[in-house]
């Protein structure tokens, strides 16, 4: 991994359009850059839909653009940071070491979770309909 001491200041880096090792983790960042960019664009939305709505046209309309596109270059260096693409790079290396379950431990888990869910949930049900009704006999809660 980059020592941190010996990589650029990120404000040093917003000019470049380098990639930094282009093909190392490239799906990981790809989709980190696109997870920022489709929330950037939906709070630009929300922004002109919501606070800018009263405004002209090109404030409603040119504020979140330019928003969106800042964000959006900053997302773009951002993975192409080295401390933060190092780590994004070390988490795709990780995530391909998973052994992930198949299709029929996936759906057995899952069914067992959902009972476990509705059983804890009659439970608890049942212990607050017991506690109500002694409560309620012996006066204390009067509703």
């Amino acid at each position: 991994m980059a020592n941190v001491n010996q990589s650029p200041r990120f404000a040093s880096e917003l000019g470049s359009i380098s990639l930094y090792k282009k093909t190392q983790g490239r799906l990981t960042r790809q989709l980190t850059f696109l997870a920022v960019v489709v929330g950037a664009c939906c709070a630009c939305f929300q922004l002109s839909t919501s606070w800018l709505v009263d405004s002209e046209k090109a404030i409603s309309l040119g504020v979140p653009i330019a928003l969106a596109a800042l964000i959006s270059w900053l997302a773009f260096r951002a993975v192409n940071y080295p401390p933060f693409a190092e780590f994004l790079i070390s988490v795709q290396a990780e995530v391909t070491k998973v052994n992930w379950p198949s299709w029929g431990e996936l759906k057995r888990a899952t069914i067992v979770v959902i009972v476990a869910m509705f059983f804890l949930g009659f439970i608890l049900f049942a212990y607050d309909f017991v506690w109500y009704k002694v409560l309620s006999l012996l006066g204390v809660l009067q509703v």
